[in-house]
């Protein structure tokens, strides 16, 4: 079955460019030139990603991203005009999976591999229905990328590289797991990832938990070496 991409853009030529790129590699197309459409157009009909230009009209995408994260769970990518926008951590703290820049040389064929990089990603999560993760007040469901803490689902749902993160973490409580070992399970097919992105997404996994538990304190940094899921 094709995958559906929802492509979030006020430039028409954009927009048309880049349906005809994925319409020829078999996908799926559902297109918005601004944000308040696109949230209706979304929750009426999820599609499998949704692709997002952070300057647009009537919603920008940084609130758009926040109103698709409430609603569903499904891989974000940013696309930006110009490089001074948005840097690739601020884009990852908004939430994004992913971002790719439209200038610069703008490539469709690059962007079309970090599609199929998100997709291959949220498969193979989902492919592990059968492994619910549970330590102490910790419960991962990769089935439906659900995460509860304490009992309590958590508010902000992760992205799916950041349960890929936490759920590396955590199978393996005590032990500590390298930023290359993380940027491997989170980023496999992307070698130009470099480690403060892990942090950065570390940091946000922090956050979202402490919206459920003030106190939460199971993800350690050791210093020079990477992360470990805390067992005390």
């Amino acid at each position: 079955m094709a995958h559906t991409i929802a492509l979030v853009d006020d430039d028409r030529n954009i927009l048309t460019g880049i349906s005809m790129a994925l319409e020829r590699e078999g996908f799926k197309v559902q297109t918005y030139i601004d944000g308040e459409s696109a949230l209706i157009g979304l929750t009426r009909n999820p599609p499998d990603l949704a692709i997002l230009d952070i300057k647009m009209p009537r919603m920008d995408g940084e609130e758009l991203l926040k109103k698709i994260k409430k609603k569903m769970s499904i891989p974000i990518i940013f696309l930006t005009s110009k490089d001074e926008e948005v840097d690739e951590l601020l884009g990852l703290k908004l939430g994004a999976d992913d971002f790719v820049k439209k200038s610069g040389g703008f490539s469709t064929k690059v962007l079309i591999e970090r599609i199929r990089v998100q997709l291959r990603k949220k498969s193979n999560v989902a492919d592990d229905t059968k492994n619910i993760i549970s330590h102490g007040k910790l419960k991962l469901d990769p089935a439906q990328l659900e995460c509860e803490w304490n009992g309590k689902p958590l508010p902000d749902k992760l992205t799916t590289t950041e349960f890929l993160i936490v759920k590396e973490l955590a199978k393996r409580p005590g032990v500590i797991k390298e930023r290359a070992h993380l940027m491997d399970i989170a980023y496999k097919e992307n070698t130009e990832i470099e480690d403060r992105t892990i942090d950065s997404h570390v940091k946000r996994i922090r956050k979202k938990f402490k919206k459920v538990d003030e106190k939460f304190s199971a993800i350690e940094t050791r210093y020079g070496s990477g992360y470990r899921w805390n067992v005390s």
